[in-house]
C-alpha cells in the first residue's frame, strides 16, 4: 500500500423529499488528526458519526468539514385561525349594523394578519432517521473520495521521496569512496602539516606533531557517519513500503539524516568532501520539506 498524503479535497451531495445537502471536506497537513466540523442547526445528531468515520479513516491531518442545506426539511400546511376570524366577523357585523355598509368579503378577511397561518408539520422520527442515514451515506462518499485524493497525492510524494532517498544513498557512497579518504591522501595532508610546523622555525615538538596527526586522522574518519547514513537509507526505504501511517517516523528520520550530514560537513578536510556534504544537506532539506505532507 503506497504512502498517503495529508492534502486533499472532496465533495458529495444528496437530496431527499425536497431537502438538498452538500458535504465538503478539505484536508491539509497537521501533526495529529484535527477535525473542524460545521453543520447547520438541527443537524447536530450527525456530528458524532461523522467524527467517528473520520477517525477511522485517517490518522493525521487538519480536516475542515462543512454541511450546507437548501430546500424544505418538512412539509407545510395552511391553518385557519377560527378564533380570530370569528372575532373579526362579529366586530365587522356589529359595526355594519351601526353605520351601514356592505357585508364583509372573505378575501379581505383572509388577508388580515393572523387569520391564515402557515405551519410546518412536525417531522416524524422515522423520517428524520432515514434522512440522517441518507446524509451520512453521502458523507461516506465524500470520505472515500478524499481518501482517494490523499492516496493519489501520496503516489506523487512516494516518487519524489524515493528519488531523494536514492540520491542520499548515492552521495553517501561517493563520500565513502572519495579519494581524500585514502591512506595516501591522509599521509599527504599530514606531511603538509609537518612542513607547515617546520616552517615556523619553532623547536620540533613531538607532542604537537602527534596532536596534528591525530587531528588529521580523526577528521578523515567518517566511517560511523557513513554507516549511520546507510542505516537511515534502509529505514527510509522500509517506511516507503510500509502499510502504516509513517509521517511522524519519516519526520524524525529526516532529522537524523540532517544530523549525520552536519557532522560529515564538519569533518570534511577536502573541497570535494565539503561539496558532497553540502549536496547531502540540500537533498535532506528537500526531503524534510516533502515528508511534512506524509500522513
Amino acid at each position: 500500500m503506497p504512502i498517503s498524503s495529508m492534502t486533499g479535497f472532496a465533495r458529495a451531495s444528496g437530496e431527499r423529499h425536497g431537502l438538498f445537502w452538500q458535504w465538503e471536506i478539505k484536508s491539509v497537513n497537521g501533526k495529529a488528526l484535527d477535525v473542524r466540523l460545521r453543520v447547520p442547526p438541527g443537524f447536530e445528531a450527525l456530528e458524532t458519526p461523522v467524527r467517528a468515520a473520520l477517525a477511522a479513516a485517517f490518522r493525521r491531518g487538519n480536516l475542515q468539514v462543512s454541511l450546507t442545506i437548501s430546500g424544505q426539511m418538512g412539509r407545510e400546511t395552511v391553518r385557519l385561525n377560527q378564533e380570530i376570524l370569528d372575532r373579526l366577523v362579529e366586530a365587522g357585523e356589529t359595526l355594519r349594523n351601526r353605520i351601514g355598509g356592505k357585508p364583509l368579503r372573505a378575501d379581505v378577511l383572509l388577508s388580515i394578519k393572523g387569520v391564515v397561518e402557515v405551519a410546518s408539520v412536525p417531522e416524524e422520527e422515522g423520517e428524520a432517521e432515514a434522512r440522517n442515514a441518507a446524509m451520512l451515506e453521502s458523507f461516506q462518499e465524500a470520505l472515500t473520495s478524499l481518501a482517494g485524493a490523499r492516496r493519489e497525492e501520496g503516489d506523487r510524494l512516494n516518487a519524489v521521496v524515493s528519488a531523494q532517498v536514492q540520491r542520499i544513498a548515492e552521495l553517501a557512497d561517493a563520500a565513502r569512496h572519495n579519494p581524500s579518504r585514502t591512506p595516501e591522501a591522509i599521509r599527504a595532508r599530514l606531511a603538509e602539516h609537518v612542513h607547515r610546523l617546520m616552517e615556523t622555525g619553532a623547536a620540533f615538538d613531538p607532542e604537537r606533531l602527534h596532536q596534528e596527526a591525530v587531528l588529521v586522522a580523526t577528521r578523515a574518519d567518517i566511517e560511523e557517519e557513513l554507516d549511520r547514513l546507510g542505516s537511515h537509507v534502509e529505514a527510509a526505504q522500509a517506511l516507503l513500503a510500509s502499510n502504516d501511517a509513517v509521517g511522524r517516523k519519516f519526520d524524525f528520520l529526516a532529522q537524523e539524516f540532517n544530523r549525520e550530514a552536519n557532522t560529515l560537513c564538519s569533518k570534511a578536510y577536502d573541497r570535494s568532501m565539503t561539496a558532497i556534504g553540502l549536496d547531502l544537506k540540500t537533498v535532506i532539506d528537500q526531503l524534510r520539506e516533502q515528508v511534512q505532507n506524509i500522513e
